[in-house]
């Protein structure tokens, strides 16, 4: 018995080891938004071409996250519990990787764009406050990677909601009779007002599997339940 809880105990460092690697590739998506937003707004290049740099070391960190998470998936005879926080790091590790790679892509907008300004000014304040948001929701995710704490994974769901009003006022400025901005100039807003839209749906996705994967239950399972 005393063994089981020994290699039980070892498994559970590794895998407070695998989340402390997702939670920091969390922080580095939050900053790379971050810069990516004052890119696009300030029509900066210098800051679009550091944030496309940088992603090299989201990268080598994803590598890293789905090797530690391959080792803990070949040890033998791993507890539901364990097994289960393993396979939710997989998922978790797609989803951090994603919220880096939409950020670059905010980036490479702005660069593709540049010298001129991205986005008309009218639609400016929009993205100053997704980017804020999407910054929030990288930081709770790292948050609650580090913490375990099911309660606060669920207040995920409150900055996602703030972000999905945001994402269709902006299609109500895009469909006024009065945008005057053109076809290229519409796609772009359309475009990246996306990208921030999914950013923030991951870091809600890296809340709920956080639910599961100390809980064994859904969120919606979880709320029912308290």
């Amino acid at each position: 018995m005393r063994k089981r809880s020994s290699k039980t105990s070892a498994y559970q460092e590794q895998v407070a080891a695998l989340n402390g690697i997702l939670g920091e590739m969390c922080e580095l998506a939050g900053g790379a938004m971050n810069l990516a937003t004052r890119a696009l707004l300030q029509a900066d290049l210098p800051i679009a071409e550091q944030v496309i740099t940088d992603h090299d070391r989201m990268t080598e960190m994803s590598a890293e996250a789905e090797k530690q998470a391959f080792a803990l998936l070949a040890q033998q005879a791993p507890q539901p519990a364990d097994l289960r926080a393993t396979v939710t790091g997989f998922q978790i590790v797609a989803d951090v990787d994603r919220m880096g790679a939409l950020a670059l892509h905010v980036a490479k907008v702005a660069r593709r764009r540049h010298p001129n300004k991205t986005l008309p000014e009218e639609v400016d304040g929009y993205f100053a406050e997704m980017g804020r948001l999407a910054v929030k929701l990288a930081h709770a995710a790292r948050e609650v990677l580090d913490s375990q704490d099911p309660q606060d994974a669920l207040q995920l769901e409150d900055d996602d909601d703030a972000m999905d009003d945001l994402h269709r006022h902006l299609f109500s400025v895009l469909m006024d009779r009065e945008w005057r901005h053109g076809v290229a100039a519409a796609v772009d807003v359309t475009l990246l007002g996306r990208y921030y839209e999914r950013f923030a749906d991951h870091a809600v996705l890296i809340g709920r599997r956080v639910v599961f994967q100390t809980t064994g239950k859904t969120p919606q399972q979880l709320i029912e339940t308290t």
